[in-house]
């Protein structure tokens, strides 16, 4: 049905939404064609069990009216949020945050709507499917901490490069000017270390040659429950448990001389725990507040070491030849007349129980 009406993109009584063409049926589409071919009047697509469809210019008129709920007390604009949103428009999104990630980049308007219904302001969102950064610039955007994992290379060409526009205010697309985004706030970017432990030709664990004096001590700490805080003044305080609990890493050979050395400057309540390549049996049991371990052998079983790629690993399961095709049953059928005759009872033939 074609109705004539007013030339109007925008009134008091309603807004424009682009419809989701490849949703609706052929009628709608039709109506869409043509509303976009005459701009002079209003398309109107009257329906029994919904509400009716009015077209201008390839675009659907959502009246405000629609739209008004009472929710405590008051009349406000509020719509309830089914599992599937077609209001979402993702005309323009190319452009956002000023990066290309064609196929995969999803609207800030959505990311900000999920962050509204789950979240408040300093809540902590964490996303460990970057991509290109949309939901780390939501969330700062709305006043949210965030934290971003990336194991790709456009978490340096995208990601970093978006978020520090988000930070200097230079963004100013997306849901910028709807939250009224000037910039602010910072971010610290951290790189995955390699691991710790790898195995040499001879399929021993050793020491990766990558790291170095400090990254070693630090990783050790970090493992053992430490604190990595070195003391400028004592050597083998590189990090602390407890107040009187260190830790110390070195790649020397630990010898009884050393652990002397160690114990006269130790006081009586204070406890060490060295860790090393390799050292003198009777360093085990030399004195009861020092612990001497050996790495790599007191790291083995607790992660996993020598890997570098982290990505998913999809197999198929092993499945039975013989086994006949799945078909799958769909939904119950209704309504449905039985075409079939109904073979009538044998009485000679047995229950069944």
């Amino acid at each position: 049905m074609i109705k004539n009406g007013l030339s109007r993109q925008k009134t008091e009584a309603g807004t424009l939404s682009q419809p989701n063409y490849s949703g609706v049926g052929q009628k709608t589409r039709d109506l869409i064609d043509a509303s976009k071919k005459d701009d002079t009047k209003v398309y109107l697509l009257q329906r029994e069990k919904y509400q009716d469809i009015y077209l201008w210019k390839g675009d659907r008129i959502l009246f405000y009216k629609d739209k008004m709920k009472i929710i405590n007390g008051s009349l406000v604009t509020a719509e309830l949020v089914k599992n599937i949103w077609l209001d979402m428009n993702y005309q323009g999104i190319a452009k956002e945050g000023n990066v290309v990630f064609p196929k995969s980049k999803k609207p800030e308007s959505q990311i900000r709507r999920i962050l509204q219904m789950s979240t408040n302001k300093n809540d902590l969102v964490l996303d460990s499917f970057l991509g290109s950064g949309t939901t780390s610039a939501v969330a700062h955007k709305m006043n949210r901490r965030w934290i971003g994992v990336e194991l790709g290379d456009h978490c340096y060409t995208h990601c970093i490069p978006r978020l520090k526009q988000v930070c200097d205010g230079t963004d100013q697309g997306g849901i910028s000017k709807k939250v009224n985004w000037q910039g602010g706030g910072g971010f610290k970017f951290y790189e995955l270390a390699p691991s710790l432990l790898k195995k040499d030709k001879y399929d021993n664990w050793v020491i990766d040659e990558c790291y170095n004096a400090d990254m070693l001590a630090a990783s050790m700490s970090k493992h053992e429950g430490f604190k990595y805080y070195p003391n400028p003044e004592i050597y083998w305080k590189q990090g602390q448990s407890t107040e009187k609990d260190y830790i110390f890493t070195t790649t020397q050979f630990v010898t009884a001389d050393l652990i002397d050395t160690i114990h006269d400057e130790m006081k009586d309540d204070e406890s060490l725990l060295i860790c090393c390549k390799s050292f003198q049996k009777v360093c085990e049991t030399k004195y009861p507040n020092i612990t001497v371990k050996k790495i790599p052998n007191m790291l083995l079983g607790r992660c996993e070491f020598g890997k570098k790629d982290y990505s998913l690993n999809i197999i198929d399961m092993p499945g039975d030849e013989d086994a006949p095709e799945f078909v799958p049953v769909g939904p119950p059928k209704e309504n449905i007349k039985k075409q079939k005759k109904v073979k009538k009872k044998d009485k000679n033939q047995p229950e069944l129980f």
